[in-house]
């Protein structure tokens, strides 16, 4: 058996051996006095980790932000919509029935509404009233939930329960009004008679209750009454405006269209969430995109920082990659052990950006909150967010892609110094050491 002579590496078993591996590992480790760039790697790992954090963090938000808002503007607006001839049809109820069947569905409500002013306190101001059944509260989860109990039990009941109505607390907070108050609806149109339409109605109700379904806007707006009520007061008895609807899965409601359509009706004409939202829809994607691509630029120029670490490592290490060359290691293994020492700084940031933004996102709440009690400012007002909490949802698979795009980016700024310095000439290297 032949011996290996001294200071000789060991032949590699192959690319990525062990002692390539543990060499690129001592570069990174090795103090300024011997070469080493261990400062600007610290500073390259820094930049990664905050890069890759932000970037989970900003996409978990506006992936909670998109749940948060669309669950409550959909607990309010609903997920389908029937309207048409098939409102006025004499069969209105079986079809309601039909549709009640058709798997997927999770409720059906008529309902109608009406715009009208609000005058309590001195104070007028706009609002939509909605004429509702009793039972079909609770299909609003973020009303409902929010409602007391003799709220709800009052709601369209008894000998007075059709004189109350339910009005959103930021409404409350604007015009003063507590529960069992007076307030005052005025409708623009009012109701018919023998001598035409008398427009201009106004009638005197009590608030039974106050819900908060953490959408400052909507709150301030929607004011829920009895649907007989409602139809009486606008001049619409017997009258539905539209057939509401909820499905057990909003994001795939194309799909529960044409069983709808079928179970409606020729004479029905039918929507979903994303026509009426659609503007609104559209702009959360638009904007996700664009931050997406923001922030992934910003993950790329963090991983430029690589580059520099490892060409002053290879202008430093000049004389032993001469060495290295001269006792046997081949071209592709000084690449290799560059490659390594550069594309370990991103490995390491971005393992490191993931744990930070996880354990953000993860206590965001908790954050929000001691923030809030150090400063003495509402960071998060629901006046201006629409919601009352930073929301942040965490999604795998945008983490999984934060992530290679990171590793990728990382990998792609070690390659250009490392290709460098598997072509230094071992004799010119060695010449000016």
């Amino acid at each position: 058996m032949t011996a290996t002579p001294l200071g000789t590496p060991p032949k590699p078993a192959g690319a990525f051996s062990a002692w390539e591996i543990g060499l690129a590992l001592r570069y990174l480790r090795a103090k300024r006095k011997e070469g080493g760039v261990a400062t600007i790697a610290i500073i390259s790992f820094v930049g990664i980790m905050l890069a890759v954090a932000v970037l989970i963090s900003v996409m978990s938000i506006m992936a909670g932000f998109r749940t948060e808002l669309l669950g409550r503007m959909l607990s309010f607006n609903g997920h389908m919509y029937v309207q048409g001839e098939v409102l006025n049809a004499p069969n209105r109820d079986a079809i309601v029935d039909r549709l009640r069947g058709v798997e997927g569905v999770v409720s059906v409500s008529p309902l109608t509404e009406s715009q009208a002013l609000i005058i309590a306190g001195g104070q007028t101001t706009g609002g939509v009233v909605r004429g509702l059944r009793p039972e079909d509260l609770d299909t609003m989860q973020y009303v409902s939930s929010s409602l007391s109990p003799q709220a709800k039990a009052s709601f369209g009941q008894g000998a007075y329960g059709g004189d109350n109505v339910l009005i959103g607390q930021a409404l409350a907070d604007q015009l003063g009004l507590r529960v069992g108050d007076p307030i005052q609806i005025y409708s623009p149109t009012g109701a018919d008679s023998a001598f035409g339409n008398l427009g201009g109605l106004s009638k005197t109700y009590r608030v039974g209750g106050t819900y908060s379904s953490g959408t400052a806007d909507y709150d301030r707006i929607f004011i829920f009454m009895p649907l007989e009520q409602a139809q009486l007061f606008f001049g619409k008895e017997g009258v539905w405006d539209v057939i509401e609807m909820k499905v057990a899965n909003p994001d795939r409601v194309g799909e529960y269209i044409a069983p709808v359509r079928a179970a409606a009706g020729p004479a029905a004409f039918v929507q979903d969430w994303r026509d009426r939202l659609a503007a609104f829809w559209g702009a959360l994607k638009v904007e996700r995109v664009a931050m997406s691509i923001i922030l992934g630029l910003v993950v790329a120029i963090a991983a430029m920082n690589i580059i520099s670490g490892i060409v002053m490592l290879v202008k430093n290490k000049g004389r032993d990659i001469a060495i290295l060359r001269t006792i046997g290691a081949s071209p592709s293994s000084i690449l290799r052990i560059f490659f390594m020492a550069g594309a370990t700084i991103g490995v390491a940031g971005t393992l490191a950006g993931l744990t930070l933004g996880l354990l953000f996102c993860l206590n965001i709440g908790p954050i929000q909150h001691f923030l809030e009690a150090i400063t003495g400012v509402q960071l998060f007002n629901a006046d201006v967010y629409m919601l009352d909490a930073i929301p942040a949802e965490v999604d795998p698979v945008d983490v999984f892609w934060v992530a290679v795009w990171s590793l990728i980016m990382s990998c792609v700024a070690s390659l250009p110094p490392s290709w460098n310095a598997s072509r230094i000439d071992p004799v010119e290297a060695l010449r000016y050491e």
